[in-house]
């Protein structure tokens, strides 16, 4: 039997993409082994965001390349999209997929076993065919990532994403609905659905958006949880928020793309909101939601930031008051509007910037799970965690904050309640079960 190996790089959408060809591979006889193990085909799914990911996908199909001369290496997705013809170049990379072709690999691969045809990528300016990919089962074994939408027409002055994914692209409700309906069948019972710009889903659709598909995921039997990935402020429109707060089992966790709190940054930055109305969308959600999870990307050292513009930026944090802040520092990108800006800060500043940023990201967190010490809440339970030879069991709350109970029964994707009593690390509460969810 065939041996494949699937490497990784980049978002949850391109997780999805990574898990779909394994089953792709699994259906045409493969047996998936580690990356770390000697194969005969490698498929490294790249990412192209920054410069950093580009070097990483090349680092990876080099590695594959050495780990077994004769295997078949397979580069696909954004960075085969955006460097396609210098790849082609390179020894270490057999084929290549771009986007909107990962659903042929089994034709592909056919392919080259008649003619060696290596190059499939094609132009994703005009691409408007939602590429038809599934999946039945994830690495996770509680929680299930759906991708019901790609490709972005925001076109931020730092991100490379709308060239190397095309335009919106989404899902149909019906085809959305077969994969939850499967996944439900195989025990999932927390799906995620996400998108390159989750926000725009439908609006290339005769009808239907974002609140359709989650209202008809919410009635699939077996389906108790429903999370929605990374969304923009602009949604939050009051009857938005109203009608997502009638749906019982969306989790009140929300991830709402910040960048910076300067308005000046943000319109450089060519993002489509201001601070105001960041801010409304933040007060809709906390009035319609007791205590909902706030998550957000900060960007430091974007071109021209100035020292007062960052002072900004943190005393809007500090303001809003995140549960988590996924702070990163702005990393030039060959091709984008930001590259070519005067300005560009210097790499010191940026790690200052991001280190103070860290810091209080740490405080806020804290300060949001300490408020939950003393309730009892939902825990869909997920695997086992050893801490200082204690054996507990780990799970996620709505709103993802992690809690642990002691005990060495697995209490895998069971939902139980947990009174929560302290911290037992800074990112982990602790807590007992509560006496029905003991037997």
């Amino acid at each position: 039997m065939k041996k494949a190996a699937l490497h990784n790089l980049g978002c949850k959408v391109n997780s999805y993409e990574t898990q779909a060809m394994q089953e792709m591979l699994e259906e045409q006889g493969y047996e998936i082994v580690s990356f770390e193990e000697k194969a005969d085909v490698y498929l490294i799914n790249t990412c192209s965001v920054t410069n950093m990911a580009d070097r990483k996908s090349r680092q990876m199909l080099h590695r594959a390349r050495k780990q077994n001369p004769d295997a078949l290496v397979i580069a696909a997705g954004c960075y085969v999209q955006s460097a396609g013809e210098t790849l082609l170049r390179d020894s270490s990379v057999d084929i290549l997929i771009g986007n909107n072709e990962k659903a042929r690999l089994p034709g592909i691969l056919k392919e080259w076993e008649e003619s060696h045809a290596a190059f499939h990528i094609h132009s994703m300016t005009h691409e408007k065919r939602y590429e038809d990919m599934r999946i039945e089962k994830t690495s996770e074994h509680t929680r299930a990532y759906m991708k019901i939408q790609d490709g972005c027409d925001q076109f931020c002055a730092y991100c490379i994403i709308p060239y190397t994914r095309g335009r919106v692209r989404s899902r149909s409700i019906a085809d959305i609905l077969t994969e939850a309906q499967s996944l439900a069948a195989h025990g999932y019972q927390e799906v995620v659905l996400t998108g390159i710009h989750l926000d725009s889903y439908g609006t290339d659709l005769p009808d239907g958006d974002l609140l359709t598909a989650v209202r008809a995921v919410a009635k699939i039997d077996g389906i108790r949880r429903i999370r929605l990935g990374s969304l923009e402020p602009r949604i939050m429109t009051e009857e938005f928020v109203r009608e997502l707060a009638s749906v019982e089992k969306l989790c009140p966790h929300f991830h709402l793309s910040l960048q910076s709190g300067c308005d000046a940054t943000l319109w450089r930055m060519n993002r489509k909101y201001d601070t105001q109305e960041f801010r409304a969308s933040c007060e809709r959600l906390r009035n319609c939601f007791d205590h909902p999870a706030l998550t957000t990307d900060v960007m430091v050292g974007f071109p021209g930031e100035t020292q007062e513009e960052f002072a900004q930026t943190l005393e809007f944090l500090k303001e809003i008051r995140f549960y988590e802040m996924h702070v990163f520092k702005y990393s030039r990108r060959k091709g984008t509007k930001a590259d070519r800006m005067e300005g560009q800060v210097p790499e010191p500043v940026k790690t200052l910037r991001s280190d103070i940023l860290l810091k209080l990201t740490q405080e806020q967190s804290i300060a949001y799970r300490k408020r939950l010490i003393g309730k009892t809440l939902e825990v869909l339970m997920e695997e086992p965690y050893e801490k200082d030879g204690i054996t507990y069991q780990i799970g996620h709350t709505k709103e993802y904050v992690r809690v642990a109970a002691a005990g060495k029964t697995s209490l895998s994707n069971r939902m139980v309640h947990v009174k929560v009593e302290k911290f037992l690390e800074n990112d982990v509460l602790y807590g007992v079960l509560t006496n029905a969810d003991r037997k």
